[in-house]
């Protein structure tokens, strides 16, 4: 079996492949191009038949005249418009994690949960060929929509992966050995529930990043990690990023930005016995009691749930989207093992 990883998806647009549309006022529109397929708008009809076999880049007219420019998306193109089960983690924080997390090719590493995909995407793209992801999800519906999420824009499930529908703290012993694991990266409302479990399965130097959505849970994770004493000193940081208008003489930041999404905080593994030197810092109210551990539970912090109605829909669209996707990249293979 080829690894989708190791398909480029280039050349031109092939029955299956996902393409995205930007039309009169720079409105966009992701498709799954079909050999009977048609886009429907109110500028007129596009026809799917117009776009395979041409290039990537190319700009078509509708059957009123209106042109649109179709390419295949980037990774953060399909992020932002892939169905979601869960919130996902946005572009710019999983640009980060990637980063201060530092996954590497041929890494072994651990995420939970999986939510919609999103960040999956990024740590596969980041381990390459040779590494491995292992992608824990408590909730199965969840990790159907981003199964689906994943062989769309793969093509195909990567060799390189899987999921396991589960807890992080019964289900990691059982899937990796313990040191086994070069990082761990937490999205969840309570990551410090995972810490201990988290720190048997890292090999020493390794690597654990949680985010998290509120100040709340970032001091409870820092917390917990420091009194762990089986890591570093924790770094948190949050990213913003702010667009800019460039044209001729005006150039001037937006009217809007993406702000805040969440707190990272990383920490590295401490070998078998190292005592970590102590960090001097001035006296602050770094301890807490029963009811600041009361406001820090799931359920005070808050969790966004999704109807089981829309979630069900999310799936049936994920998975249409994943079979197009397959039929674009088995067609792929076939052209280069007979170019």
């Amino acid at each position: 079996m080829t690894d989708p990883q190791t398909t480029r998806p280039s050349g031109p647009f092939r029955e299956g492949d996902r393409v995205q549309l930007t039309g009169p006022k720079g409105r966009m529109h992701t498709i799954s191009l079909r050999a009977d397929g048609e886009l429907h708008t109110h500028h007129g009809v596009l026809r799917h038949a117009d776009l395979i076999g041409r290039p990537d880049g190319t700009v078509i007219a509708n059957s009123s005249g209106h042109d649109y420019l179709a390419l295949r998306p980037l990774l953060r193109d399909f992020a932002m418009s892939m169905p979601r089960g869960a919130a996902i983690v946005y572009p710019k924080d999983a640009a980060q994690i990637v980063m201060q997390a530092d996954i590497f090719p041929g890494a072994v590493v651990v995420e939970a949960g999986v939510g919609s995909g999103a960040l999956t995407l990024s740590l596969l793209r980041a381990i390459g060929p040779s590494g491995q992801l292992v992608s824990f999800e408590r909730r199965e519906d969840f990790a159907e929509v981003a199964t689906a999420n994943i062989e769309t824009f793969f093509g195909g499930r990567p060799d390189t992966w899987r999921v396991v529908v589960g807890d992080l703290v019964e289900s990691l012993p059982e899937e990796l050995p313990a040191g086994g694991v070069d990082r761990v990266v937490l999205d969840m409302l309570a990551p410090w529930e995972c810490i201990d479990v988290v720190a048997d399965a890292l090999t020493p130097g390794g690597v654990v990043l949680c985010y998290v959505a509120t100040a709340t849970q970032l001091s409870r994770v820092a917390e917990y990690i420091r009194g762990t004493g089986l890591f570093t000193e924790p770094d948190a940081s949050e990213t913003m990023v702010r667009g800019w208008h460039v044209e001729g003489l005006a150039v001037r930041p937006d009217h809007r930005m993406v702000a805040h999404t969440g707190f990272l905080i990383t920490a590295r593994r401490l070998a078998p016995g190292a005592i970590a030197p102590e960090v001097k810092r001035r006296a602050s109210k770094s301890s807490y009691g029963d009811e600041d551990v009361e406001l820090w539970t799931p359920g005070a912090v808050g969790d966004r749930e999704i109807t089981d109605k829309n979630l069900r829909k999310r799936v049936r669209e994920a998975e249409k989207a994943a079979a197009a996707a397959r039929i674009a990249a088995e067609s792929r293979v076939t052209e280069q093992t007979t170019e």
